[in-house]
């Protein structure tokens, strides 16, 4: 028996006004065989909750990898900074420009020695994790050779907040200071634009101290509160220890006199 055949005998034409319209049963088996409008719509619904949910829980998780990323970054600048010193007895000084990533030719000043990672001297990466150019502040004693001994003092001090929002020390007589303007306020693209504050209210205190700092600087955990002491804070601050660099300089075979 042929497929029409079969249809035929399963689902019987029925006369109607010379013509035919197919059986109650052909009619409610193609109703069954579908969804509703509102089946349909229910089943986006839940979609749509579960795409939310995904969104809500992988959106914290991307951003805990590009702090992570950055602070790998940070890190990574801080052993080249070594590296040079090991090789050209003395620190590197700031970036010329946003777009020139060689070292500046000079930098007497605490003003002049704090700007952007000179990335191509160092060969290191210029961004962040939110594409703005990498941070680096140097004590000028350390930029130059003449004079650099044991007893050459660090300028650069970091501080934090303790449980009662008071400013307090973290390292003092840092001879350099690398750091990240975080993802919202402050920092330099990579064609190099200045980005503004994005504090509606200008509550970001400590952001604001460390984008126009050349001497101290600031180190809070990541909080998006406008209502806590220092206002909200994503900067990513790391110094290199004047005991690291001359540890590392003794090891290599070459120690500051």
């Amino acid at each position: 028996m042929s497929n029409e055949a079969k249809r035929r005998t399963s689902y019987p034409e029925q006369p109607f006004c010379g013509g035919t319209f197919k059986s109650r049963a052909w009619v409610k088996h193609v109703r069954q065989g579908g969804f509703s409008l509102i089946e349909i719509a229910l089943v986006l619904v839940i979609v749509g909750l579960a795409l939310g949910g995904i969104v809500s829980a992988i959106g914290p998780q991307l951003e805990n990898k590009r702090i992570n990323e950055t602070q790998k970054a940070l890190e990574e600048v801080k052993e080249a900074l070594i590296g040079f010193a090991i090789v050209n007895g003395r620190l590197p000084r700031p970036a010329t420009s946003a777009t020139n990533g060689v070292e500046a030719a000079g930098c007497a000043t605490e003003a002049l020695c704090t700007g952007l990672v000179p990335w191509t001297t160092l060969g290191v990466t210029k961004l962040d994790s939110w594409a703005k150019v990498l941070r680096y502040s140097v004590t000028p004693a350390y930029a130059t050779t003449v004079g650099l001994t044991t007893a050459t003092l660090g300028t650069k001090t970091v501080q934090t907040r303790d449980a009662l929002g008071a400013l307090t020390p973290l390292a003092t007589q840092v001879p350099a200071v690398i750091f990240s303007s975080g993802k919202l306020s402050f920092g330099t693209t990579d064609g190099g634009t200045v980005i503004p504050t994005q504090s509606v209210g200008n509550t970001n205190v400590d952001e604001t101290a460390n984008n126009g700092a050349s001497v101290t600087f600031i180190q809070r955990s990541v909080n998006t509160a406008t209502t806590v002491v220092g206002g909200e804070f994503d900067d990513l601050v790391i110094w290199l220890p004047k005991t690291t660099l001359i540890s590392r300089l003794a090891q290599a075979g070459k120690p500051l006199p």
